[in-house]
């Protein structure tokens, strides 16, 4: 419902009191003099001088006594309809100052549509803080959860080797090392999702072959997928897909959507797909299974956003990786979703804009 404006408000409730005050007054000076010529003709002559006779100063204090309590009246009812959710907003907003977050004003449905767009946009204010906070929390929560786990193996490790408990080989550091590359790609991914947020992802954009591109990561990737069990296979329509796109940022999406297919689907076929549609180039990457339950694929994209089936493996992840896959498809003004596969897997697809 279409709430009126303040300023229709104050003229109609102006212009009712001036007309009320005016048919008033026409009608009492009609019953005045009615009630003289009827019950008094003396005093219904006309007076010698300028001066009001008793009568008619009688009906002067009166209209001007009613007028005032008409005024009066109406104002009060026009202040109340303005300042009763003006004041609840106050309260609101001091609540608010106290560390409240939960506090939110309040309008009647005769609020003038102004302030009443007052209260809207500070309960939507409110509202984005509140769950800014809900965020920042979970964020702190998940942040120690993810950084805990190589840090105490790191400091296991050290610690056995540093009293002579482990054996200072290769396969020792090599572990050490493993460790140390997941703490970066953590730290990496979380300056990414940083600068997204703020809007201050870096995208240096050129035109690029998407298709090369997909052929260095597959390059660079294929022998830690072939040791896992996974054959990558390249499916495209011609030898060259042109997006106007940051390669850099391109193959971190690549590889943090082969590395998800790594680490949660059965070892099998991994295919990517790259095609043009419409003004976008698609990339697809599709695995064997086991899957993403659908109801989770709206949510799959989310910072610290796990199924239930990842969380239970070895060496899970920090399940940040989706969710720079998608901050680099909206610095690029393309998108990222997830869908069913056609072998029973999931299918992941990024588009980025061809200029």
């Amino acid at each position: 419902m279409r709430r009126s404006g303040l300023s229709r408000h104050i003229v109609v409730s102006m212009s009712l009191m001036v007309t009320g005050v005016i048919v008033m007054t026409i009608l009492s000076s009609w019953l005045l003099y009615a009630v003289l010529m009827e019950f008094f003709p003396a005093s219904a002559e006309a007076p010698d001088g300028w001066l009001p006779n008793g009568p008619e100063l009688a009906w002067m204090v009166g209209v001007i006594v009613t007028g005032l309590a008409l005024a009066v009246a109406a104002s009060f009812r026009l202040a109340h309809r303005i300042l009763s959710p003006l004041n609840s907003l106050v309260d609101s907003v001091r609540a608010l100052a106290g560390g409240d977050l939960g506090a939110r004003a309040t309008a009647d449905a005769d609020t003038p549509g102004e302030v009443a767009a007052l209260v809207d946009d500070f309960n939507a204010m409110a509202h984005r803080l509140q769950h800014m906070e809900s965020e920042r929390m979970m964020w702190h929560a998940a942040i120690a959860h993810e950084l805990r786990t190589p840090v105490t193996i790191l400091r296991g490790r050290l610690q056995g080797l540093a009293e002579g408990v482990f054996q200072p080989d290769e396969s020792q550091f090599r572990s050490l090392m493993a460790q140390v590359e997941g703490l970066s790609r953590l730290i990496e991914d979380l300056r990414v999702l940083s600068l997204a947020d703020n809007a201050r992802l870096d995208v240096r954009r050129a035109r690029t072959d998407v298709v090369a591109e997909v052929h260095s990561v597959m390059t660079l990737v294929d022998p830690q997928f072939r040791a896992a069990g996974f054959v990558l296979e390249l499916e495209t329509s011609r030898e060259e897909h042109a997006a106007h796109c940051d390669p850099t940022r391109l193959r971190q999406a690549l590889l943090a959507l082969l590395e998800n297919a790594r680490r949660y689907a059965s070892p099998g076929r991994v295919r990517i797909a790259v095609h043009d549609v419409q003004d976008h180039v698609q990339v697809a990457i599709e695995d064997e299974g086991p899957g993403i339950d659908p109801a989770l694929h709206a949510e799959i994209f989310h910072p610290f956003m796990r199924a239930d089936g990842s969380r239970s493996r070895q060496g899970g992840g920090s399940g940040l990786g989706l969710a720079v896959v998608k901050a680099i498809a909206d610095a690029h003004g393309g998108r990222v979703y997830c869908s069913p596969g056609r072998s029973g897997g999931s299918r992941f697809i990024i588009e980025l804009p061809r200029q």
